[in-house]
């Protein structure tokens, strides 16, 4: 097993996969205002995303308060796509960020899925230190959008 599967949150913060604990107002400030990816992002369709989706976060023990959040998607066979990865900014630098998202990773493969996908504009380093690696063939992907 190597290093980044591991990775343990730093003493003061929890992970937990119990929905009923995520701050859906606060997550859902964080996406609409601070997230690129979900800039104006209602609440309503944030919410339809939550219940479709296993819902991660990182909890101050002390406090109790949220300090990140992610959604997995998936089939929980064969796929999984990594969604709405978000640390709030005061916990960022401290190694909050690459802990949860390798406890999502490990989560989602307890599953047998054989591929995590994700998309990011900022963050590969974050995501090669835990075996993300660039699409081998980008030419055998197609999207559709609907925008």
């Amino acid at each position: 097993m190597s290093d980044a599967s591991r990775l343990q949150l730093p003493d003061g913060y929890e992970f937990s996969t119990d929905t009923a604990r995520v701050d859906v107002d606060l997550v859902h400030r964080w996406l609409s205002a601070d997230a690129y990816w979900a800039s104006g992002r209602t609440r309503e369709k944030h919410e339809e995303a939550m219940a479709s989706s296993i819902n991660f976060g990182v909890y101050d023990t002390a406090s109790g308060a949220q300090v990140a959040y992610a959604r997995g998607v998936t089939d929980r066979a064969l796929f999984a796509w990594l969604a709405d990865v978000y640390v709030d900014r005061s916990v960022r630098g401290k190694g909050v960020g690459t802990a949860f998202v390798a406890g999502v990773r490990d989560h989602l493969a307890s599953f047998g899925v054989r591929r995590i996908l994700l998309a990011t504009a900022d963050a590969h380093g974050v995501y090669e230190r835990l075996g993300f690696t660039p699409l081998e063939d980008p030419g055998t992907w197609m999207i559709h959008r609907f925008e």
